[in-house]
């Protein structure tokens, strides 16, 4: 199964205090929902009818929202506690303990008008916040801020807050529960794949393991004409262009397709790793390249050479923005320019972060088509090797990601930062792009000081923020977060 897509539903606790305006958690409680339905949540709050103004105040109403939100808990992934007054610390406080959700939280205030500060209409929201989150911090409740202290919820800067936290909330949930599939053994010759099961599963993420052999098993007592083969086969065929790929070796391609979708299927899998380098080509005849780019390209992330930390962090990309993950290599300088470099992979990136037109700065040939495996064909030979999805990546933004079992000390690890694919002239082979990273080579040294694989997931799409802060705050997670200390 896929990632999960739905709308991001967030429980809302409105706070009150009855030495300041309560008129103002009426008409605060409506705008706030008002623009949650906007920006596309789904919301679980107390209605007026069950407490005054549908806000929390005593400890009756404390108990109320707690009970509404474990009576919802298999469907709030976060909760938004807006202060319209200053609010009653305790009360939210109490509220989030007793609901025992483990959701991530963020921790809104109005602002006041300078203009109207009267005893009827001042809010002290601002002063407020800081009660809130000093009782959160008392009971142990790990929670995000706002970007401004204090934000109009009807302004620009809240809603992108919202949508940020949206990004939390969705890796948390995200990684609290993944199951990822393991297929086939680590190459030989990639010590650098090594990972800890155990540490990934005290994270909450599970990981089922698929020999090479019953994978290439179930293929042998396949049918050609197998309903789910005869689908693979056209979903490859509509995929991308196969002008001059042998009908053999398309056919391997349906029926691996075939088999490793089944068994993702029984065993509840959102993502994978597959063994290449060489047995597949060796013993099976084809890469799995283009059923790994179907895989991610369809949000269900897939790495290669067995990478399991790297699907990790192709899935918490692939949440944060809901678009389809690449995993590459830093692979090359660009030239003498510091700041530049080249990712490149064989490849099996996702077909929708190539560029898909020519243009006076990308020529024709740069645009996705299937092809055989340049650097493995000169081992097994390139009847082989079809199968490999190649193509120049297109110039956007882009996140990167790479999570790391640091076994040596009992934890995960990650770094994360944002860059820029360029358009910079390049010609070369497989899945690759020139990349633009700021301050490139103190990123560089992290990776080599700290003893990072040369694998990195990456999404053309700008969510460092949110990914830092859900593997930080959230779950636990030592991640290094380039540039935002520069």
């Amino acid at each position: 199964m896929k990632l999960a897509t739905k709308p991001v539903t967030l429980g809302l606790i409105v706070g009150n205090r009855d030495f300041f305006p309560a008129h103002l958690c009426n008409s605060g409680r409506a705008t706030v929902l008002r623009v949650l339905e906007e920006e596309g949540f789904k919301t679980v709050a107390l209605s007026p009818e069950e407490a005054r103004y549908g806000s929390i105040e005593s400890l009756a109403e404390a108990q109320k929202c707690a009970d509404l939100f474990r009576k919802h808990r298999e469907e709030i992934d976060g909760v938004l506690v807006t202060l319209p007054n200053f609010g009653d610390e305790r009360a939210i406080a109490n509220a989030l303990r007793w609901a025992e959700l483990g959701v991530p939280v963020l921790i809104h205030a109005f602002p006041d008008d300078a203009a109207n500060m009267t005893i009827k209409d001042r809010r002290d929201s601002f002063c407020g916040k800081m009660s809130v989150c000093n009782n959160l911090r008392q009971y142990g409740i790990k929670y995000s801020l706002t970007s401004l202290h204090t934000v109009e919820p009807t302004g620009a800067k809240f809603r992108a807050d919202l949508q940020r936290f949206a990004g939390v909330c969705r890796v948390v949930r995200g990684m609290k529960f993944a199951r990822i599939g393991a297929i086939g053994a680590r190459p030989q010759a990639f010590n650098t794949v090594r990972f800890s099961e155990k540490l990934l599963e005290r994270s909450g993420i599970t990981v089922e393991t698929l020999d090479l052999s019953e994978v290439f098993g179930r293929i042998e007592v396949l049918d050609n004409n197998a309903a789910d083969v005869k689908a693979k086969l056209q979903q490859i065929d509509g995929y991308i262009p196969t002008r001059g790929i042998p009908a053999d070796s398309l056919m391997k391609m349906a029926k691996l397709g075939a088999v490793i979708d089944g068994w993702m299927g029984e065993r509840n899998l959102q993502a994978s790793a597959i063994q290449c380098w060489t047995s597949m080509e060796e013993y099976f005849g084809v890469v799995p390249c283009t059923v790994m780019s179907m895989m991610s390209n369809g949000l269900m992330p897939s790495a290669c050479e067995t990478d399991i930390a790297g699907t990790v962090a192709m899935m918490a990309l692939a949440y944060a923005s809901g678009k389809p993950s690449a995993i590459v290599d830093w692979n090359n300088n660009y030239g003498d320019d510091p700041d530049k470099a080249v990712i490149f992979h064989c490849s099996n990136l996702p077909k929708d972060i190539f560029v898909d037109k020519p243009s006076d700065v990308i020529p024709a040939d740069d645009i996705p088509v299937m092809d055989y495996q340049e650097i493995i064909a000169g081992t097994v030979g390139r009847d082989n090797t079809y199968g490999t999805v190649v193509g120049r990546v297109k110039g956007d933004p882009f996140t990167y990601l790479r999570v790391s079992t640091d076994d040596l000390n009992g934890k995960v690890v990650a770094y994360v930062g944002e860059g820029t694919v360029t358009n910079d002239p390049l010609k070369t082979f497989g899945g690759y792009g020139v990349v633009h990273v700021p301050r490139l080579q103190k990123l560089l040294n992290h990776i080599c000081e700290n003893g990072y694989e040369h694998h990195v997931a990456m999404n053309l799409a700008e969510v460092a923020a949110p990914v830092h802060e859900a593997l930080t705050k959230y779950l636990g997670w030592a991640t290094y977060h380039h540039g935002a200390q520069d």
